[in-house]
């Protein structure tokens, strides 16, 4: 009898350019499929919302990150950390107040149509 050969598959991730982890040969990163699963998605399910991402690839990542739980959440924090710093400084650069105002009259143009912005309006936007 032949004996079974096993060997052991390499998880699919990549580290990006801006040191993200992603699957490998996807544009999808490791925090979506983890997010997916916290919120209780299968992996067929995750594999459906992400169809990029092979469900062999989606096994291996969710078991990656069942083995390494406390690395993986380190991670995510870190990275949730850097795009909480990166939309400050952008915040503090372009203040997001009355974007939306700004935004219109510009599409408005010079002589163009008016738009009126209320207080009612801002506010159901920002709702």
């Amino acid at each position: 009898m032949a004996a079974v050969v096993l060997e052991p598959e390499p998880v699919p991730l990549t580290e990006d350019d801006a040191g993200r982890l992603m699957v490998v040969g996807t544009r999808v990163p490791l925090e979506t499929l983890v997010a997916a699963f916290k919120r209780g998605a299968s992996p067929e399910a995750i594999h459906e919302s992400y169809d990029t991402v092979p469900l062999a690839d989606v096994y291996l990542v969710l078991a990656y990150y069942l083995r390494h739980k406390t690395e993986v959440e380190t991670y995510i924090r870190r990275q949730e950390r850097k795009g909480n710093q990166t939309q400050a400084r952008i915040e503090a650069e372009d203040p997001p107040d009355g974007l939306r105002a700004k935004l219109l009259a510009q599409v408005a143009g010079p002589g163009g149509p008016k738009i009126v912005i209320t207080q009612a309006s801002e506010a159901a936007h920002k709702a």
